[in-house]
């Protein structure tokens, strides 16, 4: 449940409740923090359903959900649907916040939060979903009821790139060598992952490495990986200096970048850091105009992030501005994951400002609110404008949406359109794609019957939600709407979800770490053990 309750969840005309402008920008203020602790839905989980592979993990799984080629019909989605029905927002395929609650946990202390973002949990976590057959994106949909509301996933995948067959890349990697990078866990975590990665990338794909302290030093210009022992030399000269100049080193990477740039390949800069600027500009605005900038001409940014102090929001606004996306490594085997085993395969671009429009039937849907994504809002009629930001989606990425939907009665029938839109990375045009949601692709009971990896993801965004809003002075706030009514917008819950302890969560997702022989999920429900004691 990679939770869009921070996306527009519709847009809702003045009335009776909070206008439009109100409602957006309390969607996209972090520091309140949003989504409800609605965690309990989870408590009625069960063994993994029948007609599934156990392994759900494993390459011979059948997909979960229905994937569904077409494009919904625009007098559907513009005309029928009042606006209120209408939930607009940009894709994220970020998974920080997740990396960094882990090391919280880990380490003995609860994360910050204002660092939770329940999409991002979610992100973490296989999603079965079926592939597209070609470039775009395969739309699924499945869910369940629990309690007095279904709650709804709505899946987006791309393709991932088989047999090597990915473009070249030119990547510059800007390493932050900062005295704060000298605590273990650091420099020489980075160290460590880029030779590996070096090891890994193709004779023809280009690499950079720029170094910055309290200034930038550019280590080695745009290199062939086919002459890796100089990079590995370059790599081997990173060492701890002074204090922190981010916006120095992106200024000398993006320029590194744009020197060394190819037409036809992939060209992202990298940024690995604490995330924490000291020195220059140490606020995030002049250094997002940079990356903004950098991002309209055709190179994206990766930021990764490490440290036990992480500048959590500075990282993931530079990702946000920049086209890309933020993740988060504590150790070597998740270092390993990433630049081993992810980056190599998933360097290059499948869409560009990718957004999604869920647009609900007004006969059917009573309330609903979307779980996570509060600073990825959009207004309804953003989808079509292509001047408006989405989303950067590389190969064999997954985006997930969950809702929890209250039901008029006697629903059956039509629930909702789901409309994805994109740009080409190489032509810029733009394609759509999308299918149509019924109320009989829903499970009768989510816990009972629902697929293994639908109430992982449940779990995970709940989850999520109980680590933001179970800790003091940062309630219940997640915005839902209820268009039937006004429209009206509340905080809180969906009227009918239910809320369970944390530990029959934790008995749910040890089931299913075993339905699932996945060793993420295992880990997931060591995660809530340890909440417990902290």
């Amino acid at each position: 449940m990679n939770g869009l309750s921070r996306l527009g969840h519709g847009c809702i005309a003045c009335g009776s409740g909070p206008c439009l402008g109100a409602v957006y920008a309390v969607m996209r203020n972090r520091g309140k923090a949003l989504a409800a602790a609605a965690l309990g839905v989870a408590l009625l989980t069960s063994a993994c359903s029948a007609g599934e592979s156990k392994s759900a993990g494993d390459g011979n799984q059948k997909p979960i959900g229905r994937a569904h080629p077409g494009t919904v019909p625009e007098d559907r989605l513009l005309e029928q649907q009042p606006s209120s029905y209408l939930s607009t927002f940009a894709l994220d395929v970020d998974t920080a916040s997740y990396g960094y609650a882990r090391r919280a946990l880990l380490d003995g202390r609860r994360p910050d939060p204002a660092t939770v973002r329940p999409e991002e949990f979610v992100n973490h976590f296989k999603q079965g979903y079926a592939e597209p057959e070609g470039n775009g994106f395969a739309v699924s949909a499945d869910g369940g009821r629990a309690g007095d509301v279904r709650l709804l996933r709505v899946g987006l995948q791309t393709r991932r790139a088989t047999g090597g067959a990915r473009r070249d890349a030119n990547l510059t990697f800007v390493v932050d060598t900062s005295g704060s990078m000298g605590e273990p866990g650091r420099l020489d975590l980075l160290k460590t992952a880029l030779h590996a990665l070096i090891d890994r990338l193709r004779p023809s794909d280009s690499v950079a490495i720029v170094a910055y302290d309290s200034d930038a030093t550019l280590v080695r210009e745009m290199t062939p990986v086919s002459r890796r022992a100089e990079l590995h030399r370059a790599i081997d000269s990173l060492d701890t200096g002074d204090s922190t100049n981010l916006k120095a080193g992106m200024t000398l990477g993006y320029k590194e970048a744009r020197r060394g740039f190819r037409e036809g390949v992939t060209n992202r800069v990298i940024l690995a850091s604490d995330g924490l600027a000291n020195t220059g500009a140490t606020t995030s605005r002049p250094i997002l105009s940079k990356v903004r900038e950098e991002a309209g001409t055709g190179i994206s940014l990766l930021c990764v992030g490490v440290g036990s102090d992480y500048g959590d929001k500075l990282m993931e606004e530079l990702a946000d501005h920049g086209n890309g996306r933020a993740v988060y490594i504590s150790d070597a085997e998740k270092a390993k994951r990433l630049f081993v085993e992810q980056l190599p395969a998933t360097v290059e671009v499948r869409a560009r400002d990718a957004k999604a429009q869920v647009a609900f039937d007004s006969r059917q849907v009573d309330t609903y609110r979307l779980i996570g994504y509060d600073n990825r809002g959009l207004r309804p009629q953003d989808l079509r404008d292509d001047s408006v930001d989405g989303g950067e989606i590389g190969p064999g990425h997954s985006v997930t949406a969950l809702y929890a939907v209250r039901l008029r009665p006697g629903a059956s029938g039509h629930l909702a359109d789901v409309t994805v839109r994109w740009q080409d990375p190489d032509s810029g045009r733009a394609a759509e794609q999308g299918r149509t949601i019924t109320v009989g692709d829903l499970s009768p009971d989510l816990w009972e019957s629902g697929t293994p990896r639908l109430r992982v993801a449940v779990a995970a965004a709940y989850f999520a939600e109980h680590l933001r809003d179970r800790d003091p002075g940062h309630g219940a706030q997640s915005p839902y709407t209820t268009p039937s009514q006004g429209p009206f917008i509340s905080q809180g819950r969906v009227p009918g979800e239910q809320v369970a302890d944390l530990p029959e969560l934790i008995r749910q997702v040890t089931a299913l770490g075993s339905a699932t022989e996945d060793r993420d999920v295992r880990e997931l429900a060591d995660l809530m053990s340890r909440a417990t004691t902290v």
